[in-house]
């Protein structure tokens, strides 16, 4: 494949889409188990997202979750941010809802990206997100951690009655509301840039709100990768759920 010659998006699609494909791999056929085969897969995925767009964007800088952190790509405008497998400990455990994603933000706004879901044999993309949102269900469903769901989350899921979903990778909740299985994603407790980029490019993409939990915009490529915070939901529930967090927040 001629790497260079892809758009951002297309690049984004394939290089998720070939990581997961050996995380796939790794976990059906290594004879690794458990947090062995979590290491394997965090190291293998991010050689070969590292590798790739290197190849393709050689003059871009990288920010990886799973790779020592590069402080030049400060002052650049267009830096790849991945997660080569976010949700290692799921990966590991044999669950389906771990993910791959890569993204890209210039200026600060993530603005291309794709997210893998090999599991379910998808990747999630810029370039051609699901736009069609079926009606609102009658019970709005919200995914949160599995593992680590805070209060907070907890009381705007039953402010709204909502049925609360946990899963695990942060791309797996995200990908869950692009694609309509979910009608909100909260978070509250702690993420890194690697974490949200992708998935947030994606989200936006197909018409979905995406902010900080007090309503301000994401911002990427700062200093200090921290981003403890997010909200990907409808649209037309963003005003409410905002409301609903500032209001458990006082």
């Amino acid at each position: 494949m001629d790497w260079s010659g892809l758009d951002d998006a297309a690049l984004a699609r394939a290089a998720a889409a070939e990581a997961g494909a050996l995380l796939r791999h790794l976990r059906d056929g290594s004879g690794f188990e458990g947090a062995a085969l979590g290491a394997l897969g965090d190291r293998a995925a991010n050689d070969l997202l590292i590798e790739r767009l290197r190849v393709a964007r050689p003059s871009d800088f990288i920010l990886s979750e799973e790779a020592v952190d590069d402080r030049r790509r400060c002052a650049e405008r267009r830096v790849w941010i991945v997660d080569p497998l976010d949700g290692t400990r799921d990966y590991a455990d044999g669950r389906d809802d771990w993910a791959v994603h890569v993204g890209l933000a210039i200026d600060g706004v993530a603005t291309a990206g794709a997210v893998a879901l090999p599991m379910r044999d998808k990747v999630h993309a810029t370039d051609d997100p699901p736009v069609a949102q079926a009606p609102l269900p009658d019970r709005l469903r919200l995914v949160a951690s599995r593992t680590r769901c805070t209060p907070l989350v907890e009381r705007v899921a039953a402010a709204l009655d909502a049925e609360l979903i946990g899963m695990g990778s942060a791309g797996a909740k995200a990908m869950a509301v692009v694609d309509g299985r979910a009608d909100i994603y909260l978070h509250d407790g702690g993420q890194y840039e690697w974490d949200n980029c992708a998935p947030v490019a994606v989200a936006v993409a197909a018409g979905l709100h995406a902010s900080r939990i007090d309503g301000a915009a994401l911002r990427y490529n700062c200093a200090d990768p921290l981003l403890p915070d997010l909200l990907i939901c409808r649209a037309e529930l963003a005003a409410r759920v905002l409301a609903l967090v500032a209001a458990e927040r006082d």
